[in-house]
Parts: C-alpha cells; sequence; structure tokens
C-alpha cells in the first residue's frame, strides 16, 4: 500500500518551477534575443529565450551541443 501511496504522490506533485532565463543571446544561432518577444524553452529545469522554434527543437534535442554543464550557453561571454 504505501509503494502505491508513493508513486500516487510523485504522479500528483507539481515540478518544480524552472529558474528564469536570463540569456541575451539565442543558445544554438547567437542571435541577440528580445526578453519581450522571443519564444522560452525549458531544459534541464532552466528557462533559456531562443530566438525561434526551430531553436527550441535543436535545444531540446542535443542540449550538450548549446549548453555547458552548468547550464550556461556555450556561446555566452
Amino acid at each position: 500500500m504505501l509503494p502505491m501511496l508513493l508513486t500516487l504522490a510523485a504522479v500528483v506533485a507539481p515540478a518544480p518551477a524552472a529558474k528564469p532565463a536570463t540569456n541575451t543571446k539565442c543558445p544554438v544561432m547567437g542571435d541577440k534575443i528580445d526578453a519581450k518577444k522571443s519564444p522560452k524553452v525549458v531544459v534541464r529545469g532552466q528557462e533559456y529565450y531562443i530566438c525561434c522554434n526551430s531553436c527550441k527543437a535543436k535545444l531540446e534535442k542535443d542540449p550538450d551541443k548549446y549548453l555547458n554543464k552548468d547550464g550556461s550557453p556555450k556561446n555566452a561571454k
């Protein structure tokens, strides 16, 4: 009974909120983003601004290609 309750609690519990986006360039294309207009994507619990939906798919598919181990975009200065 306890394992079933723990499983149910895990399913019902809300996911932790993602850390807000702070990047100023698209992690994929390197284009400057507009925080008020740019779409966002959540990868590994962190939001990132991206320049377009094509970049969203690329970042979700292969985050290691665009992000450092600490989550910072590889193209960030």
